[in-house]
This record gives structure tokens, C-alpha cells and sequence, in this order.
């Protein structure tokens, strides 16, 4: 009948009691109460960035100039005879001599400078393409380990003084025994860590192009040398100090040209000054061939900027 209230709806508003006011204000807080998201934060300026690489440049530079300070006091002040250490000044003269004028005894520093460059590059070329290649050869079958890996690991604990006069005897005086002493040098680093990147590569990304249905090859250039390449880069660096410094060793024996002869025949006439000239320029060499590497680096592997600068 109108004006009677239903019997269902009766019991249900008897059954259910209205909600309390605290439970409406919880169940409709208001907008401004509620957490905000979390601001993510943006990606520094470029600007910001190349500053902060000059400024970190900058930075590696403070230790050489202590050094440089620290060696022209030591020498001026005659904590050190002069004789015996000449100070940066003086190294300094010797070299714009060296530079400007054709000595008898040394020649001139950059043709010295070009026939070392010279030999490194060709030494360096050839190891490194063979400890590369012999590398992947082995880290790529069980066979190939087996018949490569023995070999080099017995060169590797040979020393190179103790190559020399074999070298002298098989290939001559002349640039050959000198570049494949530089070539030895600089093949088993790069080697050791090819073969050691290539068998730590992760088993999951294998797995991975399996399931994509990859060929061997197609597996070897995109999974296998890619996730090997960091390991590969260390090397290269490695391969490249161990080829100067088999320059040094193999220049001193038979040369008439380059660096190495010319510390020799400045030992001869106790001229430590031209000595530290040839070894400064040896260094400055080194940091450019590294910084070239590490250039390369950079640019190879680029997906781990974000983890370098985090």
C-alpha cells in the first residue's frame, strides 16, 4: 500500500547500520592528502656533463704536475747531483736540441721517434691479429683449446731477453727479429683475454639465440664477440704497453735507428739527459696509443655510460 515501507528494504536498513562518520572521511579523503608519485629525476644537461668530464681531465693532471715540481726541486736544490738526475728544465733544452738540430751520435728525436712508431705498428699488427685469430680458434671448440692453448701458454712464460740472441741468429740484425719480438709481446695479452672473454661469455644470452634460431655464425658475430668485447678492449691496452716495452728491449741489440739506439748510445756517453728524453717520449706515446684504445672504448661500448656515471 502507498506510504508503507516494503518488509525487504525494512530488515536491510535494519540489518545494516549506516557507516560512522570516521569511516566516510576515511573512505573519501581528500585529493591533496593522498601521496604524491615519486619525481623521477632528470637526465643531467649535456653541458653539466662535459664539464664535469674537462673537470675529471683536469684532475688526472694534478698528480704529473706534483711530480714534475717535486723533480725540479729535488734537482735544483742539489738534493741530487745533476749529473745523475737532470732537472725537467734541462731534460726540457735537451730535447728542443735534440728536436732542432742533426746530432752525429743520435740523429734527430723525430726521425728517431718515426722508426719506433714504425715498428710498433707493423709488431703490434701482426701479434695482435694472430692472438686474436688463434683466440677465437680456441675459445670457440674444444679442439681448437687443445691444439692452441698449449702453445701459447708455453710462450707466455718465455722471457724476451732470452728470445734475442735466437731471434739474432735465425732472422738476422736487421727489423725482422725486432718486430717479431714486439709481435710476440703483444699477441699473448691480447690472446689470454680474448680466449678468457669469449669462455665467460653469459650462458643465458646462448640460450637466448638458440631460441631465436641463430646459425653458428650468426651466434659467433652477435652474442658470442659482443659479450666477449669488453674483455677484448682490456686486452687490446694490455697488448699495447707489453709492445712498447718489447720496443725498448729489442731497440737496444743491433739498432742503428729509433728510440732504443738512441738510449744506447747516450749510455755510452753517460748523457742521462738524452736517457730521460727517449723515456719521456716513450711514455708519451704509450698514453697516446692508450688514450686511443680507450677512445675506442667509449665509443664500443657506450651502453656502459650510464653505469660509469651513476
Amino acid at each position: 500500500m502507498p506510504g508503507e515501507t516494503p518488509t525487504g528494504v525494512l530488515s536491510t536498513q535494519r540489518g545494516s547500520p549506516a557507516p560512522t562518520r570516521p569511516a566516510r572521511e576515511a573512505g573519501a579523503a581528500p585529493a591533496a592528502s593522498r601521496p604524491a608519485p615519486a619525481a623521477v629525476a632528470a637526465p643531467a644537461p649535456a653541458g653539466l656533463t662535459h664539464r664535469r668530464r674537462r673537470n675529471r681531465a683536469w684532475y688526472r693532471a694534478i698528480s704529473p704536475l706534483v711530480f714534475l715540481a717535486a723533480w725540479q726541486f729535488v734537482s735544483a736544490s742539489g738534493l741530487v747531483s745533476q749529473q745523475k738526475l737532470p732537472s725537467p728544465s734541462t731534460v726540457f733544452h735537451t730535447a728542443v736540441t735534440l728536436i732542432t738540430t742533426n746530432s752525429a751520435a743520435y740523429g734527430t728525436l723525430q726521425s728517431a721517434m718515426l722508426v719506433s712508431l714504425e715498428r710498433v705498428v707493423i709488431g703490434f699488427a701482426v701479434g695482435g691479429a694472430a692472438g686474436l685469430i688463434l683466440a677465437v680458434i680456441a675459445g670457440l671448440s674444444r679442439l681448437g683449446e687443445n691444439s692452441v692453448d698449449p702453445l701459447m701458454q708455453m710462450l707466455r712464460t718465455l722471457p724476451l731477453f732470452g728470445l734475442i740472441p735466437v731471434f739474432i741468429i735465425w732472422f738476422g740484425i736487421g727489423d725482422l727479429p725486432k718486430i717479431l719480438l714486439i709481435a710476440l709481446g703483444a699477441a699473448i695479452p691480447l690472446y689470454l683475454n680474448t680466449f678468457s672473454g669469449i669462455r665467460n661469455v653469459d650462458s643465458k644470452l646462448a640460450e637466448a639465440g638458440t631460441t631465436l634460431g641463430l646459425s653458428r655464425t650468426e651466434m659467433i658475430r652477435h652474442v658470442i664477440l659482443p659479450g666477449a668485447l669488453p674483455q677484448i678492449l682490456v686486452g687490446l691496452r694490455q697488448s699495447l704497453g707489453v709492445a712498447w716495452l718489447a720496443l725498448v728491449v729489442a731497440e737496444q741489440i743491433n739498432a742503428n735507428a729509433g728510440l732504443g739506439y738512441m738510449i744506447s748510445q747516450a749510455t755510452q756517453f753517460l748523457r742521462n739527459d738524452v736517457i730521460l728524453v727517449a723515456l719521456l717520449v716513450y711514455c708519451v706515446l704509450g698514453l697516446l696509443t692508450d688514450a686511443l684504445v680507450r677512445l675506442l672504448e667509449r665509443r664500443a661500448l657506450a651502453w656502459r655510460r650510464g653505469l660509469l656515471e651513476a
